[in-house]
C-alpha cells in the first residue's frame, strides 16, 4: 500500500492537467448507500423508477418522491471526506483542472469545489426542477407540502410536473455536461477514477478515452473493474487513506 501511495504522488506531482472520474466508492465514505453494488446496492432491493413511468403516472411520481424523502436524512447527514477534501486540494492547487461525477449528492461542491469546475453527468439529487420549464424548487418546499398532502406540488411558475434534477433510467443524458466532459478528458495529461466500477455507459467511457489519448489511468476502487488491464496503476483500497495520504490530506 505504500508503495502504491508513493507511485500515485509521483503521477500526480508529474501531472499538469489532472481530470478526476468519481462514482458511488467515494460517496460510500460519508455514509451514502451505494445503488449497484452486489448484495448492498439499492437497486437489488428494489426497482427503479423509470422516466416514462414518472411522466405518465402520478403513483410511480408519488414513489419516486416517496423513496427520496426517505434518504433525505442520510443525505442531510452525508459530509465531505477525506477523498472528498483531497481532490479539493488538488483543485485548489491548479492540479485538477475538472471533476466528473457520476454522483448526485453534491458531496464536490459541499468540499469547496466551484461549481464550474464539477461536472455532474447523472444531475443533482438535492434540489429538484420542473420538466417543462427547468424552475428550481428545493426539496424542503416539496417535502412540506407532499407530508399535507401526500401528492407533489405542481411547478409554482407553470404547472408542470417536478423531479429531482437527476437523470433517471431512460432518461436522455444531459448533452451540456457530456460535450465537457468530452473536452476536460482530451485535455487531461492524467485521469484518476475514484470510486466506479466503470459499468455504467456512456458515462464509464470517459476513462478509457482518456488512456486512448495518451494520459496516464489510475483506478482506485474496492472491486475490480472493466478497465484495470490499461489502467497505469489500480489499487483496490479506500480512497480516503489513499488519495489523502497521496496527497497529504487528513
Amino acid at each position: 500500500m505504500d508503495d502504491d501511495i508513493a507511485t500515485l504522488r509521483t503521477m500526480i506531482e508529474n501531472a499538469k492537467r489532472i481530470v478526476v472520474f468519481s462514482g458511488a466508492g467515494i460517496s460510500t465514505e460519508s455514509g451514502i448507500p451505494d445503488y449497484r453494488s452486489p448484495g448492498t446496492g439499492t437497486w437489488e432491493k428494489m426497482k427503479p423508477i423509470y422516466f416514462q413511468d414518472f411522466v405518465a403516472s402520478a403513483e410511480a411520481r408519488r414513489e419516486a418522491w416517496r423513496r427520496r424523502f426517505e434518504s433525505d436524512p442520510a443525505m442531510r447527514a452525508a459530509e465531505p471526506n477525506r477523498g472528498h477534501r483531497a481532490v479539493a486540494r488538488l483543485v485548489r492547487e491548479g492540479k485538477v483542472h475538472a471533476v466528473i461525477t457520476q454522483n448526485i449528492d453534491g458531496l464536490h461542491q459541499a468540499s469547496g469545489i466551484p461549481d464550474h469546475q464539477v461536472i455532474e453527468l447523472h444531475g443533482n439529487t438535492t434540489y429538484a426542477t420542473c420538466l417543462a420549464c427547468s424552475t428550481r424548487h428545493e426539496i424542503a418546499d416539496i417535502h412540506a407540502a407532499f407530508a399535507q398532502t401526500d401528492t407533489v406540488p405542481d411547478c409554482r411558475a407553470c404547472g408542470g410536473l417536478l423531479k429531482t434534477a437527476t437523470v433517471s433510467f431512460g432518461q436522455s443524458m444531459p448533452e451540456g455536461p457530456m460535450q465537457r466532459a468530452r473536452q476536460a478528458v482530451m485535455d487531461a495529461d492524467l485521469c484518476l477514477v475514484l470510486g466506479s466500477s466503470l459499468v455504467v455507459y456512456p458515462a464509464a467511457g470517459f476513462p478509457e478515452m482518456a488512456k486512448r489519448r495518451g494520459a496516464g489511468l489510475v483506478i482506485l476502487n474496492r472491486q475490480e473493474t472493466g478497465l484495470d488491464a490499461i489502467a497505469d496503476l489500480v489499487i483496490h483500497a479506500g480512497i480516503g487513506d489513499v488519495l489523502g495520504g497521496a496527497v497529504g490530506v487528513n
